[in-house]
C-alpha cells in the first residue's frame, strides 16, 4: 500500500481526467486541501478556464474523491518548523511537505513551489504513479 500526498493541481487534475488511482493507493492531504481545491477552481472559471458549470462540476467530482485529511498539532508544528527554515512567505505549502515526512511515502504535486521546496526533503513521485 502508497501513501501519496496530493496537492490541488493534481487533486483537480484526477477529477479532471476522471481517473482512479490504483488498487492499493491511498490519497492523503492537509485539511486545507479542501479550500484550496476551491480556490484553484474558482481562479479558473474566473480567468476564463472553465464555465462556471464546469467549476462546480469539478468541485463536486472532488468532494466525492477519497481522501484522507490530516491537520493536527503535530503535522501544524512540522509544516512551521519547515516553512521557517526555508525562509517560505506561508506555512501553507510547507503543509504538504510536513504531511509526506510524518504520514506518506511521497507527495505528488503539480505546485512548483511545493515541488521546489520538496527537493531533497522529501520524495517526489510524478502524477503516472497514482495509476499504476
Amino acid at each position: 500500500m502508497t501513501r501519496f500526498v496530493i496537492d490541488p493541481e493534481v487533486a483537480v487534475r484526477i477529477v479532471e481526467k476522471r481517473v482512479a488511482p490504483a488498487a492499493g493507493h491511498t490519497l492523503l492531504a492537509p485539511t486545507l486541501l479542501r479550500s484550496e481545491v476551491l480556490d484553484l477552481l474558482y481562479r479558473r472559471v474566473r480567468g476564463g478556464e472553465l464555465s462556471e458549470e464546469a467549476g462546480l462540476r469539478l468541485n463536486s467530482d472532488f468532494a466525492r474523491l477519497k481522501v484522507r485529511y490530516l491537520g493536527d498539532a503535530v503535522l501544524r508544528r512540522r509544516a512551521w518548523r519547515i516553512a521557517a527554515e526555508a525562509d517560505m512567505p506561508s506555512p501553507n505549502l510547507a503543509e504538504y511537505l510536513a504531511l509526506t515526512l510524518l504520514q506518506a511515502d511521497a507527495l505528488i504535486a503539480g505546485n512548483a513551489a511545493i515541488l521546489r521546496h520538496a527537493k531533497g526533503v522529501v520524495q517526489v513521485k510524478p502524477f503516472e504513479a497514482l495509476l499504476t
